[in-house]
């Protein structure tokens, strides 16, 4: 018996629907606590302590052009960051404390990869070797979004490659991540979040941010592969292995809050010079 063409349509919507409510029931909502605010004497200058404590040097009054995330990659002030954050950028600095930073120089690049080197480091967050990056995989990405403490978490997409305007620009190979979570209360856009490590699950950076699409909800890195090029390009042999910490959706938060207290993931930020 054939039903009635209304029928048909009604039926058709009601499986679209039920499709969709499932769909949406799926989708994965990892947020993260918020950073505790800092206290009194983190606003202070830098213990003797400090590697940095020497070098430091005030910030305020001159005017912050633009500000991204960078982290360690080795203990002899060695960092990766995204390269258009400083684009034409006269005088860049790692934030090391309130109102204090040392001055950073860029060393080499590949891609939207950027090498910096500054007088005195943090310890280095290790770098997968060889992943083997799987769809679906979770990565994590502590930095400095909108300019100030947050992470976000993500899954792989896969790779996917962007060409760039220009004569003899070659195509960019990139991750594509899709944000699954990040700080509580941290709305709009992941600008800042830019030069910040993606790290593995087993606490290991896979590539460095580059890139949101905010309306998609998808993230873009660099791959492990451009990682290393702009390691090499900068004449580091390889980054020095700091100690790695498992991160999962219920300890990114914490974990973040360790790196970035640390110092091994920090604000770098472009000055008017």
């Amino acid at each position: 018996m054939r039903l009635p063409p209304h029928l048909d349509w009604l039926i058709y919507a009601l499986a679209a629907a039920a499709i969709l409510m499932l769909a949406l029931g799926r989708q994965e909502h990892a947020n993260a606590p918020a950073p505790p605010p800092l206290t009194a004497s983190e606003e202070l200058p830098l213990a003797p302590s400090s590697p940095f404590s020497a070098k430091a040097v005030q910030i305020p009054g001159k005017r912050v052009l633009t500000s991204g995330t960078a982290f360690s990659a080795g203990e002899s002030g060695v960092w990766l960051t995204a390269r258009h954050v400083l684009d034409g950028c006269r005088q860049s600095a790692i934030v090391v404390s309130g109102g204090q930073g040392v001055a950073a120089s860029l060393r080499g690049s590949s891609g939207d990869v950027a090498v910096l080197t500054t007088v005195g480091g943090a310890s280095a967050l290790p770098i997968a070797v060889s992943p083997a990056l799987r769809r679906g995989e979770r990565a994590f990405l502590p930095g400095y979004p909108q300019g100030a403490p947050g992470e976000a978490a993500s899954r792989l997409l896969g790779p996917q490659t962007v060409r760039q305007r220009g004569r003899g620009v070659q195509p960019q190979a990139l991750l594509a991540w899709a944000e699954v979570g990040r700080t509580d209360g941290l709305d709009g856009t992941l600008s800042g979040l830019s030069g910040a490590p993606v790290i593995d699950a087993a606490g290991e950076v896979v590539g460095v941010t580059l890139a949101e699409a905010p309306r998609r909800g998808r993230i873009y890195s660099s791959t492990p592969e451009t990682l290393r090029r702009a390691l090499a390009a900068a004449g580091v042999k390889s980054a020095e292995a700091g100690a790695a910490e498992p991160m999962s959706v219920d300890n990114y938060g914490r974990v973040a809050d360790d790196l970035r207290r640390d110092l091994r993931v920090a604000q770098v930020v472009c000055l008017e010079g």
